[in-house]
């Protein structure tokens, strides 16, 4: 975790976003999205939003953008299905047949990169790309199966096991999905989608961002992903992650920011003095005692949280949640 004197959204020439619990969460904003976005645009930062879900198009998505709050038009957003089809394209020739087990967005994806959807093993397609739709069909996902049994490629949008939902517990994702192809070809799929680099390629590609700050709620797979990518991160805690995953998460895990929700933009960030005594961040201390660690001071909670990541990250073996738990209660996140 490291400090910055300036707010992010000056510092940083390009945001990108995840959507679900990031921007909004099912059909609504999270609360202060839409005044914060406004705010870092102002400043001068560019926002692209980047998802994993491959059902949608882009146009769709900022439609559902605009609609709540946030407006945006289709080249603000990118997908997983143009990763996938710009990977397919890189290695298939123009006019080459894949098939689909998915929705439209990867169809248009497709289409975009001069390639051709099919939907049936028996055209003798080239390739097959999955990703989710809720309304995939049995019979879809056999001839998807049938064409990796003839050789075909196989690539998924996304590994997410499950995916969001607003009125209950997670849904199955593509990354279960995609497990009846693979368990009956045997065959692994290139996945394009984050925490892999294709996607992240893809928004730099098309962002031309140059000091790119990847925003997300998920550590195995926004803040991963920047790991993988090479670019600095803002973890929010409006979406699946708490506190106590953020501070017993393994290197790949760990963000380079953190805040309670995009607010966090556009503020400086306070940097973690280290010293023989402990973690310190303006009025918090944090020192390990043992086997717990000890946390003192008032505050901002979110600077004492940032004085126990500093003193929980201390090597790459994760903090145990024993270890951290009595702490973070004393800032009232939990």
């Amino acid at each position: 975790m490291r400090g910055c004197d300036r707010p992010l959204c000056e510092a940083y020439d390009v945001a990108l976003l995840d959507l679900d619990g990031v921007v909004y969460v099912g059909q609504r904003a999270v609360p202060g999205a839409p005044e914060a976005l406004a705010k870092a645009r102002a400043a001068g930062q560019r926002t692209a939003f980047v998802t994993n879900n491959a059902s949608r198009t882009p146009g769709a998505v900022a439609a559902l953008l605009t609609r709540v709050g946030v407006p945006a038009t289709e080249q603000d957003v990118v997908t997983s299905a143009q990763a996938a089809a710009r990977l397919l394209a890189e290695r298939l020739p123009r006019g080459a047949k894949v098939l689909v087990v998915g929705g439209m967005g990867l169809r248009h994806a497709l289409y975009a990169q001069g390639l051709v959807p099919v939907s049936t093993a028996a055209e003798r397609p080239a390739a097959v790309v999955q990703g989710y739709d809720p309304n995939l069909s049995y019979g879809l996902i056999a001839q998807g199966a049938q064409a990796v049994a003839q050789g075909a490629l196989f690539v998924a949008s996304n590994g997410d096991l499950t995916i969001p939902r607003g009125d209950g517990p997670p849904a199955p994702g593509n990354g279960a999905l995609m497990q009846v192809i693979r368990a009956a070809t045997g065959v692994e799929p290139i996945v394009t989608g984050k925490p892999e680099r294709p996607l992240h390629a893809e928004s730099i590609l098309r962002t031309g961002a140059r000091r790119p700050l990847v925003v997300g709620d998920r550590l195995d797979t926004d803040i991963e992903g920047a790991h993988n990518g090479g670019a600095d991160s803002l973890l929010v805690f409006t979406g699946v992650t708490d506190p106590l995953a953020a501070l017993t998460a393994p290197p790949r895990h760990r963000p380079t920011y953190l805040a309670a929700d995009l607010g966090g933009l556009l503020v400086p960030h306070p940097a973690v003095r280290r010293d023989e005594h402990g973690c310190h961040c303006r009025g918090w201390s944090a020192r390990w005692n043992g086997t717990k660690i000890e946390l003192t001071g008032e505050g901002d909670p979110y600077d004492g949280l940032r004085a126990l990541c500093a003193a929980a990250w201390r090597s790459d073996e994760p903090a145990k949640a024993a270890a951290v738990a009595p702490a973070l209660a004393r800032l009232g996140l939990a």
